[in-house]
């Protein structure tokens, strides 16, 4: 089985690094030697990440995208290869987050969301994957959600949807992938202080969203990426922001309907979930 891909004077696209988990990622794979591309519809914001790598004495590059887009996630990919080469690190972090009940969402929402969280990662990979595999090497990161492994987020349900969809994928692709020299990485965060419910559309009246676990405590976004690019190296597959998440997984595998039940328990009890240090932080 291939070995991780290492940083040091290698090339990594980060399609969303404007702001964010995305930023304090570009910033960690630069601080260890990675040349970086960011690839972002905020083309602003991904120019201040390559300006504080470069600040910081690494090489960057900036470009805009939409990953909704296949022929602008395309031309990102061409602009990547221009400025720094062949790519060894793919990224795809571009994701987004709704709120409402179920039967109060329209199809055009779980479109949308599905082909932002699922299918840019699909569009992305697409590009890369043949050369990858052509040369034995490369590396492709995803980005799931707590969401994603266990349920909890019950008015985001296309985001779930997706989500799982990013999990389910990367664990195939890492099945089939590994043996020819390309690693996979799944990056599922937990609760992180993120921006990423600035935006949010809310689809239903006084919904109350519903968090992984109050337990569970906040990270920060440059710990997320210190944990992901260590996670890297070791060669993990599923690499989430909380080692306590295991204990709830293997809740969950040992049961699924007692976890369930257990669920609509706590949240009628009071206890939605969410993370109690600071309102801000998306539950992921």
């Amino acid at each position: 089985m291939a070995k991780s891909t290492p940083f040091e004077g290698n090339a990594a696209l980060i399609y969303g690094a404007a702001k964010g988990i995305g930023r304090a990622v570009a910033l960690e794979f630069a601080r260890r030697g990675a040349r970086i591309a960011i690839a972002d519809i905020d083309l602003d914001g991904a120019q201040e990440t390559a300006a504080l790598i470069v600040a910081a004495g690494g090489q960057a590059m900036a470009t805009r995208c939409d990953v909704m887009s296949d022929l602008s996630v395309r031309e990102a990919a061409v602009a990547a290869e221009i400025a720094l080469g062949e790519i060894d690190i793919l990224m795809n972090n571009v994701g987004g987050i709704l709120n409402g009940n179920i039967e109060d969402i329209p199809l055009g929402e779980w479109e949308r969301i599905i082909s932002l969280n699922l299918l840019s990662a699909v569009r992305a990979n697409a590009i890369f994957l043949p050369k990858m595999i052509a040369r034995g090497s490369g590396h492709i990161v995803n980005v799931g959600s707590f969401a994603g492994l266990y349920p909890f987020a019950a008015s985001r349900m296309p985001y779930v949807a997706a989500k799982a969809g990013v999990i389910a994928l990367s664990e195939s692709m890492a099945l089939y992938l590994h043996p020819q020299g390309v690693r996979v990485s799944c990056l599922c965060p937990g609760p992180v202080a993120t921006n990423v419910m600035d935006g949010m559309r809310t689809w239903s009246a006084d919904v109350v969203m519903r968090g992984p676990g109050s337990q569970l405590p906040v990270k920060s976004v440059e710990d997320t990426a210190i944990t992901l690019a260590d996670g890297m190296h070791d060669g993990r597959v599923i690499i989430p922001t909380h080692e306590e998440v295991w204990p709830i997984l293997e809740r969950h595998a040992a049961s699924p309907d007692r976890f369930i039940a257990d669920k609509i328990a706590e949240f009628e009890s009071g206890d939605t979930g969410r993370p109690t240090m600071r309102s801000s932080v998306a539950p992921k």
